[in-house]
């Protein structure tokens, strides 16, 4: 389980935390987004803990980023279905975050939050909330992460960039990628110099820049001056909303923001089709490399058997977790651990999550589904569209096109019911 903190987190001796370049440093890692756009995969569980790759879940990458960028005093801030993602932080362990002083903290959500007594209530509030905890910290730079994007990055090299540009906050930027939505991120147009001159958050015509990957890098003092004064200048009972609302237009405004270009690859996968694309990136050699000896992805995983390929079975093009069992066919496909595959089955073109069994006879195509989900006919996204999968549902009856099925459904022939399980 992960390591709860309700204290003031100022019991560190004087002179422990983080440094880099003689500064120290904390690391925030916001985990609090129900995911509401992933639909039924975000239904029961936290969106960081989702599964990536079939045996990594989405919050690993900024875990992992962390521990390999030598930033191990990091705070997770949860809001919704905490029990899904903290039985996989197991107190960071597999992160080397155990520690007996910094390391992991999970912060639970604040009672603002939680109880909506903020209406648009976003991730500024999460900050802000959590604003005294930071200042009895007494850090010089509060990295702030997002906990769903698929990214390698030395956040270290981010920090020393942002030390010597001297930048209240620095954005870390990249081109959009490939069939994705400029209107769905942070755009930004950038002086020669690498000063954000211009910053829309979200808007209908795009300025045709680069975007922001969520991984900020602030100023603290600066971080919770600005906090501080937006609130007071909000209205009572309204939330500053999320950073792109007001807290780096102000900022972008006082001339103090920076960005910083990421090269390599970055996904944001809060939606389906992103999340789906991600996979196909991931087994066409386009997406970051999860076992790079020098940087690899760290998880949490349960052991379980290696993988077993019955006699018969045909594997092409796809990831195999441990646990399964395959006797049928699978291609361009990623199975997460414990997935069964019967004979004569025919998964493509699919992400499969964990313990998830696909029936003798049973064809999935351009499909996400979900784990202990049984699929017993045909489900098929069509040649553009998307099936998903709910947990625990029970396909009895063919799936076409853009269709989601909630967890513990039933989808029968004739009626398509859709009893919730008992």
């Amino acid at each position: 389980m992960a390591r709860f903190s309700s204290r003031s987190l100022s019991s560190l001796p004087a002179g422990r935390g983080t440094r880099v370049d003689g500064r120290k440093v904390l690391v925030l890692i916001l985990a609090g987004g129900k995911g509401e756009r992933l639909g039924v995969l975000t239904q029961e569980r936290a969106k960081p803990a989702l599964t990536f790759g079939g045996t990594y879940r989405l919050i690993d990458f900024a875990l992992s980023n962390c521990m390999h960028s030598g930033l191990p005093d990091v705070w997770v801030l949860e809001e919704y279905q905490l029990h899904t993602l903290n039985d996989h932080l197991t107190n960071g362990r597999p992160w080397d975050l155990d520690r007996t002083y910094g390391g992991l903290e999970v912060l639970p959500p604040s009672p603002d939050t939680l109880t909506g007594a903020l209406e648009d209530a976003g991730n500024a509030d999460a900050l802000h909330a959590h604003r005294h905890l930071i200042r009895s910290y007494a850090p010089d730079v509060v990295v702030v992460l997002s906990a769903d994007h698929v990214y390698t990055l030395d956040y270290a090299a981010v920090i020393r960039h942002h030390l010597k540009v001297g930048a209240a906050v620095t954005m870390v930027t990249t081109d959009l990628p490939g069939g994705e939505d400029a209107s769905r991120f942070g755009n930004v147009q950038v002086t020669k110099g690498g000063r954000v001159k211009r910053f829309a958050y979200k808007p209908e015509e795009p300025l045709g820049g680069p975007i922001t990957t969520e991984v900020f890098v602030y100023d603290a003092p600066a971080l919770l001056r600005t906090l501080d004064d937006l609130r007071a200048v909000t209205p009572a009972g309204q939330g500053l909303g999320d950073f792109g609302h007001a807290l780096i237009p102000a900022f972008v405004k006082a001339k103090s923001a920076h960005a910083y270009a990421l090269d390599g690859y970055w996904l944001d996968v809060g939606l389906p089709g992103a999340y789906f694309r991600a996979h196909q990136d991931l087994l066409a050699g386009r997406s970051v490399r999860l076992d790079t000896p020098e940087w690899p992805v760290l998880s949490s995983s349960i052991p379980r058997m290696p993988a077993r390929i019955a006699q018969g079975a045909r594997v092409e093009d796809s990831l195999v977790s441990y646990g399964c069992h395959v006797q049928g066919r699978v291609i361009r496909s990623v199975l997460s651990p414990g997935v069964t595959v019967e004979a004569g089955a025919v998964v493509e073109d699919a992400v499969i999550l964990r313990d998830a069994t696909i029936r003798a006879g049973a064809h999935v195509r351009r499909a996400i589904v979900d784990e202990e989900a049984v699929i017993a006919a045909r489900v098929d996204g069509g040649p553009d569209g998307l099936a998903v999968i709910g947990a625990r549902a029970h396909i009895a009856a063919p799936v076409k096109g853009d269709t989601q099925v909630e967890p513990g459904r039933r989808w029968r022939k004739g009626s398509h019911e859709r009893t919730t399980e008992e």
